[in-house]
């Protein structure tokens, strides 16, 4: 029991554990010792006028059941982690079960994913077998965030629509599967200018993809936008080495208009996506990759992912 701060408590644990099993023999003992009370054997109590409630010995299959009981756990705390923080003679602990578990989990898993072994994305996406291995990883893993149909929400990307912050290959991916992301917005407001700047700017970042905005506001904000070039580019349509997004085409992660934009840009943003290979074996996250690629792919007529639906 690691979570233990200190001796203190192991001891205290340790301590009523013991005592409660002496506890049980001294039961035990005095419950044995039967001590006549009445010359017809009873208690001398009498309930309801002719209820006699009599001072028989227990019966000896019970006096055997409850020291076997006593003597089993006496074996029990001695050999495995019973007494506080002590491990036990066979040094047993869950974490090393739940890890032998998983072991014998994965090896049986891998049977089934032999079959996938040397298949890129395009040749796996016309495995329905695989395909539908894919959605399972999918539904039990990431639809939490992304929706079971995938289509996300404010804050969670869209796997269907082609639009990937890093990339949408199917490496890129797999990547972002195994490793995870953290994507980074800073508050940009004090680089901006002042308050009517970021204003502008935001007008700016709407004209970028046709959306409505104030033209004068944009014209005066694009100056200012040199300073989000840096990540997005002079011609806002992102970066995604750095996962930054595309301003241009009317996909909006976190909100649309301007007081999305100005929050955005005053506040800053962190996103995180948390890494799956503590989770997911390599030929799970191979699978859920592919899984995940084709989404965005069936759309497309004549793709591969297409055919295979």
């Amino acid at each position: 029991m690691s979570d233990f701060v200190n001796n203190g408590w192991a001891i205290f644990v340790g301590g009523v554990t013991v005592l409660g099993l002496l506890g049980c023999l001294w039961l035990l003992f005095v419950a044995s010792k039967r001590q006549p009370m009445a010359a017809d054997n009873s208690t001398g109590h009498v309930f309801d006028e002719d209820l006699v409630e009599m001072n028989n010995p227990l019966p000896r299959w019970w006096m055997i059941l409850f020291v076997l009981t006593v003597v089993v756990a006496f074996a029990y705390v001695a050999l495995y982690p019973g007494l506080g923080s002590t491990p036990g003679q066979l040094g047993w602990t869950s974490q090393n079960q739940l890890e032998a578990e998983q072991q014998t989990a994965n090896a049986e898993m891998h049977k089934v994913y032999a079959a996938f072994d040397g298949l890129d994305a395009p040749q796996l996406a016309r495995k329905p077998e695989a395909m539908a291995i894919g959605e399972r990883l999918f539904i039990n893993n990431c639809a939490a965030c992304h929706g079971s149909d995938a289509h996300g929400s404010k804050g969670f990307p869209n796997l269907t629509d082609g639009d990937w912050l890093h990339g949408g290959s199917p490496e890129k991916i797999q990547e972002t599967i195994t490793q995870g992301r953290q994507g980074v917005m800073p508050p940009m407001a004090a680089a901006v200018g002042t308050a009517t700047d970021v204003h502008n700017v935001a007008n700016y970042v709407l004209s970028l993809s046709g959306s409505a905005h104030n033209e004068i506001a944009a014209a005066a904000g694009k100056p200012k936008f040199a300073v989000c070039a840096a990540c997005h580019g002079s011609d806002g349509k992102g970066n995604q080495a750095i996962g930054a997004p595309d301003l241009t085409d009317k996909i909006w992660l976190h909100g649309w208009g301007e007081e999305a934009i100005v929050q955005i840009v005053t506040n800053g943003k962190t996103n995180i996506m948390p890494a799956q290979s503590t989770r997911l074996t390599p030929e799970q996250i191979h699978v859920l990759a592919t899984y995940v690629w084709s989404l965005s792919q069936s759309g497309l007529p004549g793709t591969i992912a297409a055919e295979a639906k």
